[in-house]
């Protein structure tokens, strides 16, 4: 038994050293050490010793293992170490080599308008609030006045989602202002920015999907000429001290008195005429609607629980594209939702 102890040690030592691979080892421990491996078989072999020899032998077989055991740690752990080594030689990059430029993305350019004009309404102490996309109709059109049979309402224009024509894409963010007047009292001071939907043909200066900011102010002694100072103010700062505007009378049902405000076109400076051609951005008007704004009609104020005999107001609806336009000087509304990268990286 002790030559078939010596002879499996010093097979198992030269098999261990041979081995190259973390699969080859495990291989060999089961042989070697398994159930059924052959140093198991030898010492099933110990009830056929004298009292005498099996002392001896459980020693030698014990100092078998180990010298195997220990041959294999110290095997895993070099060919780990040979493993990583090669996997690092392979994958060695050159810190010396000049990097790839990564490109930074920007905001969009309706979105730097968007955020530009929140900027300008914030400083003059308003709060922007939002709401559903989808709303109610009772929202969107009665509490503003706007009843059965107005042309707003027609299926022509609006999306509806149900044949009973009570949800809907909503068509402004008007509805903010009355959902913000059923829970605050005067004074209020806020805009309301989002997407809006309209069946509008998508040409030059409209869009079926577009933003809107929708602005309300209500409170003691709200004037029309309080109106005029913030739209001007707007206006002033987004498109400079030189730029030019006209307020027309107008009827909104959800404001009294209404006016509509109109900038002069940045393209062909109100002329209607782009070299000797109508001008694609006017439509040869000279001017660029911009919103419609008014004094918040008395019924609508009641309608949300405010006392129209204590309290005035004013509301606005922008559209942002239309803003953008004029900011950026960009003659197609198509080209803000192209998402062509060689329009957007000029801005």
């Amino acid at each position: 038994m002790k030559q078939q102890l010596e002879e499996i040690k010093k097979r198992a030592l030269q098999a261990l050293d041979d081995a190259s691979s973390p699969n080859a080892l495990e291989e060999l421990r089961v042989k070697l050490l398994g159930k059924k491996g052959e140093l198991t078989a030898v010492l099933k072999q110990m009830g056929k010793l004298s009292a005498e020899e099996r002392p001896v032998m459980g020693q030698l077989a014990n100092s078998v293992r180990a010298a195997i055991e220990a041959r294999l740690e110290e095997r895993k752990s070099a060919i780990h170490a040979a493993a990583l080594e090669a996997k690092l030689a392979a994958e060695a990059i050159d810190v010396t080599i000049p990097g790839e430029p990564v490109s930074l993305g920007k905001q969009h350019p309706m979105n730097q308008v968007l955020q530009e004009a929140k900027e300008i309404f914030i400083g003059m102490g308003y709060t922007v609030v939002d709401g559903p996309e989808i709303e109610l109709a009772d929202y969107n059109f009665t509490r503003l006045n706007i009843e059965e049979g107005h042309p707003s309402r027609d299926r022509s224009d609006t999306f509806y989602f149900d044949d009973d024509d009570k949800v809907l894409l909503r068509t402004q963010t008007s509805p903010m202002q009355i959902r913000v007047m059923e829970k605050m009292q005067p004074p209020i001071r806020i805009v309301a920015p989002g997407r809006v939907y309209r069946k509008d043909e998508a040409d030059a200066t409209h869009s079926p999907m577009f933003h809107q900011i929708e602005g309300l102010v209500v409170d003691e002694g709200i004037t029309m000429g309080d109106l005029k100072g913030a739209l001007e103010t707007l206006v002033k700062r987004l498109y400079g001290e030189d730029a030019v505007v006209r307020f027309r009378p107008h009827h909104f049902p959800f404001t009294e008195p209404s006016c509509e405000v109109d900038m002069q076109c940045f393209k062909c400076r109100g002329t209607g005429d782009v070299g000797g051609q109508v001008c694609s951005t006017c439509h040869g008007e000279g001017w660029i609607e911009l919103l419609g704004a008014g004094m918040v009609h008395p019924d609508v104020l009641e309608g949300c629980g405010i006392d129209s005999a204590k309290y005035s107001g004013f509301a606005f609806g922008i559209g942002v594209e239309r803003m953008a336009m004029g900011r950026l000087r960009i003659n197609d509304l198509r080209l803000i939702f192209d998402n062509d990268v060689r329009f957007l990286q000029q801005f």
